[in-house]
């Protein structure tokens, strides 16, 4: 049977782990950088949409201007600005 060292009955969290680099190398998005650029590549689809066919499917889908509609395209508008406060915040790092 296979005995254990000392050092091995030690763990390590996942935040040392990262820390040493043993799991990421780089840096890693989080949730709250990930949604906004989920919603702005669906935005920018939709453009897309619009310029190809002529097709818009935020109104398709919640109709013509209405409130829904509305909010769907403010929150695609505010996560472009997110995207360009993040854009600037990783440049910056580098």
């Amino acid at each position: 049977m296979a005995t254990m060292s000392p050092n091995m009955t030690e763990r390590r969290t996942i935040s040392d782990r990262r820390a040493n680099g043993s799991i990421t190398s780089g840096k890693q998005m989080k949730a709250l950088e990930w949604i906004p650029m989920l919603l702005l590549a669906i935005g920018g689809l939709n453009w897309g949409l619009v310029g190809l066919f002529n097709f818009n499917l935020v109104s398709f889908l919640f109709g013509e201007m209405t409130t829904l509609s509305r909010l769907v395209y403010i929150v695609v508008g505010l996560c472009a600005l997110y995207s360009l406060y993040l854009s600037s915040r990783i440049s910056s790092h580098k």
